[in-house]
This record gives C-alpha cells, structure tokens and sequence, in this order.
C-alpha cells in the first residue's frame, strides 16, 4: 500500500461525515464513529489522553488538535487493524515503552507539530509495517539506534524541523526500503561517510537549511536512485567534485545549491563546470548561486562570474612561467659566455710564455 496523501485523509473524513456518524455506546466521548468506513474523528475536542473504547475494527484515527501531552503505555491495545493514526498538532512531550505496541499493522503515523525531545528505544518495535512516519516540527535533537531499527518497510521519513545536530552511525541501517528523507530546518553540521550506507534506493533527499559546512568525500555515494539533493541554505563554502561522483544514477540527479555562502574561485568554478558536463547531474537553481567571497565578488551571481574566476590564476602562471623561463635563458646565456671567455683565455696563455 502506498502512503495515502494529507489531502486524501481529508476527503475520507469529509466523505464519512457526509454519511452520518455513529452514536454507538462502543465511541469514545468527544469522538465521531463512522461504523460504515471503520474511521473515529475525534480531532479538536480537547482531549488530554488517547482515549478508550475506540471499537476494535478501526483502520483510522485522528487525534490531531487536541491538548495531548504524552502516549501511555499500551494506549492503543487491541486495535489490530488500525492503519492510519494521526496526532498532529498537540502537545505530547513523549511517548512511554510500548505505547505503540499493539501496531503491528500501522502504515500512516502522523507525530508533526508536537514536542517530542526523544523517541524511546523501542519506539519502532511493533511498527515493522509502517510506511510514512512524520515527525516534523518538533523538538528532537539527537537520534540514536535502536529507535528506528524495526522500521524496515519505511518509504518516507520526515525529521524537517526539529533541533537535531547529529545523527548516530547506523541509525538508518535497516531503512533499505526508504524513498524520501527530509531532515530540513535542523541543526546539522556535517554529512558523514556512515550516514546513508543502506539507502541505495532513496530518491529525495533533503538537506536544506541546516549548517552543513562540509559533505565528507563517501556521504552521497550509496545513493544509486537519487533524483533530489536539496543543500539550500547551509553554510557551504567549498565542494570537492569527488562528492557527487558517487552519484551514478540511470536518471537525472537534481542539485540545489543555491543560498550558501560560497567562495567565488577558480577552484570553485572547476568544480561546477565539472557538473555541469556530467549528464546525470543537473544544478536546479545555478542561476541563483551568489558569491559570498572574496569581498570584490560578493553579491555578484556565480553564473555570469564564472568565466573570469581563473583569469588571475591563468595569468598568474602565465607571469610565473614566463619569469623562469626567462631566468632559464639567462642562465644559459650567462653560461654560454663563461664558457667563451674561458676559451679566450686558455687560447692567449701559450702566447704569453713566449714572451
């Protein structure tokens, strides 16, 4: 099953409220029951806990816009055939042990707009048949193994906007099914080597807006179906080509690049126009890269500087070869004459003993 998109969970909603809801004793006060499509909406009616008695064939819940603050243990026991559990958008500061034990079937887990600090150890424990997990804007700052270990199915991944300035080796070692990883408006500083050692079949891969300053040599070479690399808005000042050239996929790899802080040089220049003759690398947003340095190019665009970056060093090996040389051939006329003027003398010196 693929992940079902936001705008199609609301039409699913809408459409079961259009067909009236239930008024069973079985639903949850503060909740709709729709028994004829297995749904319970209880979105904004201001519940502090999940609630009980959610009836046992429900493949969806929407707990999202109430004042949840955290998920007790075994919260939702019994609900084999749930598929779909949204709580976006409360207050839930954690999750206890085992408080998703009872998963085992869950595909859509929606935790965005919360105030998660961790996930627990077993967090992924029971979820082996998720597919989308969202755990955008919240406040999680460093991710370890085991806490994603059992989430081998997993297609998409957001972890856009949270605080998270390291990722732990082998945290996403048993994602090899993963497709689309968003850690945008984190905190990172670098993309290391060990990262993405199991992603060979991930296509979108978001980075933007973070602090990455430097993409270790290896990072990116895992990455055989990459379609995306979104690097906006970090603070990259250099590239080495050797990072992309892992990057040999059957089809286009789009770069965004734009928004650092680069530093406009012949380096630099070598290193794009490497790309651009690579057919599988496309720079999305080329004409949008600035110079940040040197200060006499600041703000001047990549793209009509790009030509001249190596005029001076051109012409700076140019002055220096000339230079030598030049000293070459004035050291071989030097020679030349030495060699002469001791050949003037060696020949006069029989005449002066005559005398």
């Amino acid at each position: 099953m693929h992940p079902i998109p936001n705008a199609t969970l609301t039409l699913v909603l809408f459409m079961s409220s259009a067909l009236g809801s239930s008024s069973s004793a079985s639903c949850p006060d503060g909740c709709l029951c729709f028994q004829s499509s297995d749904l319970v909406d209880c979105r904004s009616g201001g519940l502090t806990r999940v609630p009980q008695r959610v009836p046992r064939g429900t493949w969806l819940v929407d707990l999202s816009g109430n004042r949840l603050t955290g998920v007790r243990g075994e919260a939702f026991a019994g609900l084999w055939s749930l598929r779909i559990l949204l709580m976006s958008n409360n207050s839930i500061q954690a999750l206890q042990p085992q408080s998703l034990s009872s998963l085992q079937f869950l595909e859509i887990l929606d935790l965005s707009f919360n105030r998660l600090q961790r996930l627990p150890r077993d967090f992924s424990r029971s979820l082996g048949s998720l597919l989308e997990l969202r755990l955008h804007h919240n406040l999680l700052q460093h991710l370890a193994p085991p806490s994603m270990d059992q989430l081998e199915n997993l297609r998409k991944l957001d972890l856009s906007h949270n605080l998270i300035q390291t990722l732990e080796a082998g945290l996403l070692n048993h994602l090899g099914h993963l497709r689309h990883l968003n850690l945008e408006g984190n905190e990172l500083n670098t993309v290391e080597d060990d990262l993405l050692t199991r992603q060979q079949r991930l296509e979108v891969l978001r980075l933007g807006h973070n602090n990455i300053s430097l993409i270790e040599s290896e990072a990116l070479a895992p990455l055989r179906s990459l379609n995306l690399l979104g690097l906006r808005g970090n603070r990259l000042e250099h590239i080495h080509f050797r990072v992309f050239l892992g990057l040999r996929t059957s089809a286009s790899t789009y770069l965004q690049l734009s928004l650092n802080p680069w530093t406009c040089d012949c380096e630099l220049h070598r290193v794009f126009s490497k790309i651009q003759h690579v057919r599988y690398l496309q720079v999305e947003d080329y004409k949008e890269i600035v110079c940040s340095g040197p200060a006499q190019l600041a703000g001047a665009s990549l793209a009509s500087m790009d030509s001249q970056l190596c005029m001076a060093e051109t012409s700076a090996v140019l002055v220096i070869t000339i230079t030598v040389v030049l000293a070459v051939i004035c050291a071989l006329v030097k020679a030349k004459r030495n060699s002469t003027s001791k050949q003037s003398v060696s020949d006069s010196d029989p005449q002066a003993l005559e005398k």
